[in-house]
């Protein structure tokens, strides 16, 4: 029967009956027709009794072979019941049928297997001749270590009271197998480290039968981050699905006897900090601020099309807008610093998160600035040439109150549009600016307060009275007001009013909470 995870490759699961023991088993198909299988065996830990079955085999291309040690209800070492060695015949039997149906030989086989699984991959590989062996953090003496760690797998291995002479028997089987150098030209590798409990013991003195091996590898990992006998196989995956990689490709690799792990978690990384912030292509705000972005209104309400985006960049030649992660556009910067784009398409209704960076010349970047937004095909607003009535109290982009001014506060707020001097052409008016650390910003004319509008937390801000201007020269006073109520000087911004409607009423204050 076939199950297919949510992400991972195809799993076959079966049992092998025609031996002594019936053998459970998981299996995958090879990738892009790869003439190669891995046979897994089981550490004691292993989910479900199967080895290595948590996906990370997913992009390894050869046939995966899972075998379950569960027998009876008990692991075995996939060894022996009671000293009955006829269950390891019929793992054995599932081994060189599923190899045979693949139409392989032992030459195109990875034996594999950590801890427990790893003792089984060496024993299978050396006494059933196959070409690759894995063999991570075993145990060379498996009647002692069961005795002692595992003593009801030891029950079960080696019969009831556990003789004496069964263990020593169980002992003894790899290091003879390995003695006899019955398959001295397998590809093995061994993996261990001076941080596990196990090695003294269990693998140290066991390291020169391998001597006349022809391709006897040992990995030593003495990582900082090993703790214990179950981190070392974890510390090296990355390497270990390297290997796995390079035998299922027919390239098995000649490392002899290496040393890895040589992490300094506490070093000193002071240098390279300083150096990758001299360096950084992000410019702090300081050195090449981020982009105004002087229309839409931050959190303001913008048609699905033909909704353009405005703003400034001092200093840079294009600004870079994203969405989710995805590039949206990147349009020029004029040498003013100002610059437009459209979306070229419907925006979806609903909210929007755009984020942007200017770039300069040098390909440098700035900060990124936000600009949420709600796109719809009806977006709110007054109608061209509607001035609010007598009474209604002056509220920014967040609908709140602006708030009274009192006292003097630090710089004079940038105003965008309109520039000094300059000559509008119609009748309504729009400024816009930045005034970074502000609340909101407030408008007078003769001393008359106009309005106002909050602060957006980039610094920028846009401004539209609501009435058309009358024609000819104005001059408006803007400041700006900090959350404590503290009014910053005005910046004076002179300019003059041409396609005035005949009869127009000029600005007027129209109510409000200062």
């Amino acid at each position: 029967m076939s199950k297919a995870p949510a992400t991972g490759r195809q799993l076959v699961n079966g049992i092998e009956a025609s031996g002594a023991f019936p053998v459970e088993y998981r299996f995958a198909h090879a990738k892009n027709g790869n003439r190669h299988l891995v046979v897994v065996f089981a550490n004691f830990s292993a989910p479900d009794d199967y080895g290595w079955s948590n996906g990370v085999f997913d992009n390894v291309r050869a046939n995966i072979l899972w075998i379950r040690d569960r027998f009876q209800g008990m692991n075995s070492y996939y060894l022996c019941k009671e000293m009955d060695f006829s269950l390891e015949q019929s793992v054995a039997t599932l081994i060189f049928n599923v190899m045979k149906a693949l139409s392989l030989t032992p030459e195109d086989v990875t034996m594999w297997g950590g801890s427990k699984g790893g003792s089984a991959a060496l024993y299978f590989g050396l006494r059933y001749g196959f070409r690759n062996i894995v063999s991570l953090v075993p145990q060379f003496h498996i009647g002692t270590y069961v005795q002692k760690v595992h003593p009801k797998v030891a029950g079960f291995m080696l019969g009831e009271g556990i003789p004496q002479e069964n263990v020593r028997a169980v002992d003894a089987i790899l290091p003879d197998l390995v003695r006899s150098e019955v398959n001295r030209t397998a590809n093995i590798y061994l993996l261990s480290s001076p941080q596990d409990e196990q090695y003294p013991e269990q693998v140290e003195p066991f390291l020169g039968l391998f001597q006349r091996y022809e391709n006897f590898n040992f990995i030593f990992s003495e990582s900082p981050f090993i703790t214990g006998h179950t981190q070392v196989t974890r510390r090296n995956v990355p390497a270990l699905m390297g290997l796995v990689n390079l035998l299922a490709d027919g390239m098995p690799p000649r490392l002899g006897f290496v040393r890895n792990g040589y992490e300094e978690p506490d070093r000193d990384t002071s240098a390279i900090s300083a150096y990758l912030s001299a360096t950084s292509q992000v410019k702090d705000a300081a050195a090449f601020p981020p982009p105004v972005v002087t229309s839409p209104p931050y959190n303001g309400e913008v048609p699905r099309t033909g909704a353009h985006f405005s703003g400034v960049a001092v200093g840079a030649v294009r600004v870079s807008l994203w969405e989710h992660g995805k590039f949206l556009g990147s349009p020029a910067v004029a040498p003013d610093g100002s610059w437009t784009w459209e979306l070229g398409r419907p925006w979806s209704p609903g909210k929007h998160l755009v984020r942007l960076f200017a770039v300069d010349p040098g390909g440098f970047h700035s900060e990124r600035t936000e600009v949420p937004f709600t796109a719809s095909d009806t977006p709110a607003g007054a109608a061209p040439g509607q001035l609010p009535g007598a009474g209604v109290a002056m509220t920014g982009w967040d609908g709140g109150p602006v708030p009274a001014t009192v006292g003097q506060g630090e710089a004079a707020p940038t105003v965008l549009e309109p520039v000094a001097h300059e000559q509008v052409p119609t009748a309504r008016v729009v400024f816009t600016g930045s005034s970074p650390g502000a609340a909101q910003v407030g408008f007078r004319e003769n001393g008359v307060l106009l309005g106002g509008t909050a602060v957006a937390p980039n610094g920028g801000w846009s401004w539209d009275g609501g009435w058309e201007w009358s024609a000819g020269a104005h001059v408006v006073d803007v400041f700006a007001v900090d959350a404590s109520g503290a009014e910053s000087p005005f910046t004076q911004v002179p300019f003059t009013v041409m396609g005035a409607s005949a009869g127009a009423p000029a600005a007027a204050f129209y109510g409000g909470g200062y």
